[in-house]
């Protein structure tokens, strides 16, 4: 079950009018978490076993670490990560290393074409930010089951983030929701902008991208420099539209997601680039990576090094293969020479915000070239999608004439949306005016709606 799907159409009311109608908070998140079980077994209720593991680790653990002697503290964590690593390693990894090292020397691994669990990098992230943060003492761990099987399991963030950290859930938990509190105006104008960038923008520019990444050397450069520009927006429609749905939705039930994207392609150099996309993902790498790898501390050499391992691991996360780590690598050192760009200009930290329209056009060019290695399913078809560049060609995939307007409007849109303070434009409608903009808005989206529906992109991830 997906967002744009036609079946949560039906699951979602009827999760909300059970949920407002409920009168206490525990009926409440019992019932949201009955909620999510069934969202999760939409797709395969098989693996719903592995969630419970997740769960009941989380809990042990962050229990054990309370009520344990000091001596005790260490070793409970490192069993506890351990377990949630290993879990992650074997069904995300298993068939990555298996097959690297059948490369290698001849091995018949009895075990092989592992499935890969929906959300598992997402809710295994929730589980190991709370058990650290109870370790580091930042959070009092709960003695409510419900509440981290909620926490790790809430459907509108289950199986695609934004990464939800234990210090921002646990407090609403505790604390009964209020319906009149809830922006409804805000959150449906909000899911409905998320719906648009999913089942309007990125479905309709997916069969383009598609075409073009199956057979590269059957297109010349116009088609090669217009379907990596198309997949720079698909990939941000797709992932910032879920999280504006999953922020809807989650907001709709009086709960409080952070931001996830904030215009990252207006971003005018790579470090803050990272600090407007995938923003739940790139803090958690901070604070749970880089930070204890020594983050800024010692040298330029040290900063690298802690820099390089954390963008490494930060692609090998978003999937098992080497494109992945190469697209990590390539992000990594773009980092670094930031970082020294920075210190040779004697530049602190605050003139990373700065706009700069040659540093933003430079940065989106480097993003672009590196989401080839994102995209291509191997080496040999990304190194075919860079060749095709030297080949002068006019676009035949997608006529040039509507896809440069199409893709200026886009980018217009990025703009203006940046410069909106959609709350505040909300909060001053009329309710009356409101709904019939709503409507009009809905009727004009509607028809230009993909009807084959497509997994979200970060689904396999």
């Amino acid at each position: 079950m997906i967002f744009t799907d036609a079946v949560f159409f039906a699951f979602f009311p009827l999760a909300f009018g059970v949920y407002w109608w409920l009168g206490d908070n525990q009926s409440r998140k019992v019932w949201l978490l009955a909620c999510s079980v069934m969202f999760y077994s939409a797709w395969d209720w098989r693996f719903l076993g592995l969630v419970l593991i997740e769960i009941v680790n989380a809990y042990t653990v962050t229990r054990l670490l309370d009520e344990r002697a000091e001596r005790w503290r260490r070793p409970i964590i490192v069993v506890g990560i351990a377990i949630s690593l290993s879990l992650l390693g074997f069904f995300k990894y298993y068939n990555f290393f298996a097959d690297s090292l059948a490369r290698i020397a001849p091995l018949n691994l009895a075990l092989r074409g592992i499935v890969l669990p929906i959300g598992i990098s997402f809710y295994t992230f929730h589980s190991m930010s709370y058990m650290i943060d109870t370790y580091r003492r930042r959070v009092v761990p709960t003695r409510s089951f419900v509440d981290v099987a909620l926490y790790v399991m809430f459907f509108p963030q289950l199986v695609a983030g934004p990464i939800v950290r234990a210090t921002d859930m646990f407090p609403q938990l505790r604390e009964a929701r209020s319906f009149a509190s809830v922006d409804f105006k805000y959150f449906l104008t909000l899911f409905l902008i998320g719906y648009f960038k999913k089942a309007v923008v990125s479905d309709n520019l997916s069969p383009s991208v598609d075409k073009f990444f199956a057979h590269p050397a059957s297109f010349g450069g116009g088609d090669a420099a217009l379907a990596v520009l198309f997949y720079a927006v698909q990939i941000y429609c797709d992932f910032s539209g879920y999280t504006d749905m999953a922020i809807a939705i989650a907001g709709m039930l009086g709960y409080r997601l952070k931001a996830n994207f904030d215009h990252p392609y207006l971003a005018p150099n790579l470090t803050e680039f990272w600090r407007r996309w995938h923003m739940s993902l790139s803090f958690w790498l901070r604070d749970y990576l880089y930070v204890p790898l020594g983050g800024n501390r010692g040298g330029l050499l040290f900063q690298a090094r802690n820099i390089l391992i954390t963008m490494l691991l930060g692609g090998l996360w978003h999937g098992a293969s080497w494109t992945f780590v190469v697209w990590g690598a390539l992000h990594g050192g773009g980092l670094v020479v930031n970082r020294l760009w920075h210190v040779l200009r004697q530049r602190g930290a605050d003139a990373d915000a700065r706009y700069s329209l040659s540093g933003n056009v430079l940065t989106f060019l480097f993003v672009c070239f590196a989401w080839i290695f994102f995209r291509a399913p191997d080496f040999s078809s990304a190194a075919a999608v860079v060749a095709r560049f030297a080949v002068p060609t006019l676009p035949v995939i997608v006529a040039w004439q509507w896809a440069v307007p199409l893709l200026l409007a886009l980018a217009a849109v990025h703009v203006f949306t940046k410069r909106v303070d959609l709350k505040t434009a909300l909060a001053a409608t009329d309710d009356m005016v409101f709904a019939c903009g709503y409507g009009a808005a809905a009727a004009l989206v509607l028809p230009f709606v993909n009807i084959a529906v497509k997994p979200f992109i970060y689904f396999q991830f």
